[in-house]
Order: structure tokens, then sequence, then C-alpha cells
């Protein structure tokens, strides 16, 4: 037997079926708040993981590569590239993506990157290709 379809509740609408709503609202890539975010992950990364003293010190030359780019319901993130300068002196090509909703437990945005010649776990290997768009 089939059974009537019904408008959704006030309850779904609001909390049950909302779906994607993204406002397309993420820090721009010289933003403070997400560089220090990235330095603070690195060290901890760099310390926890690695044993190692690395620190990222500066960022240069930050750029925008790339912003939405693939479908209109994907999540919204904004790629940039940059130099980090490390502690020991050296500088490493720099690849990060700021996304939306992708924050703690899904609430406001995250940040993703990678440090080529620094990413030990080959997560986005080869050479951080993995972290650009």
């Amino acid at each position: 037997s089939a059974s009537q379809s019904r408008a959704a509740t006030w309850w779904e609408k609001n909390f049950w079926l909302s779906g994607p709503r993204y406002d397309r609202v993420m820090p721009a890539c010289d933003s403070k708040a997400a560089l220090d975010n990235i330095v603070a992950n690195f060290r901890t990364k760099e310390f926890r993981f690695w044993k190692s003293d690395l620190r990222i010190v500066g960022v240069e030359n930050i750029e925008q590569t790339a912003s939405l780019p693939w479908a209109a319901q994907s999540i919204p993130r904004r790629y940039c590239t940059g130099v980090a300068v490390i502690n020991d002196g050296l500088r490493h090509q720099m690849y990060y993506s700021i996304a939306e909703d992708t924050g703690m437990i899904g609430i406001g945005w995250g940040v993703n990157f990678c440090v080529v010649g620094l990413d030990r776990d080959d997560a986005y290997n080869p050479d951080c290709r993995a972290a650009r768009p």
C-alpha cells in the first residue's frame, strides 16, 4: 500500500532536512586567524609526531589560486599558496585551503595545509599536489 506524501514539519524544515546552506564566507588567504591556525597545527604535528623543533615563523608571497572551483553544492573553499619561512632559515612552498563549515564539529571554517618537503606522512604527496585545487 502506498502512503500519501506529506509536507515537512517545522522541525524537519528547520533542523532535519536543511541540506547544504553555504554562505560562501571564508577568511582571505592572508587572514591572521587562518595563518595562526596553520602555524599552530604545523608546530603541534612536528613536535608531537616527529619530535622536531621546526616551526613556521612567517609566510611570504601569499596568493589565492582558486575559489569555488567545483559545482555550486560543493563545500566552498578558497585555495591559497605562499612560502613558509621555517625557523631553520629555509623557505618551503606551502599550499592550503580554507573551507566553510569544516571547523571543529562542522562549525565555522577550517584550514588544511601542506608544506612541500615537510609532508613527512605523505598525506598530500607528491609535492603537496593533493592540497591544491
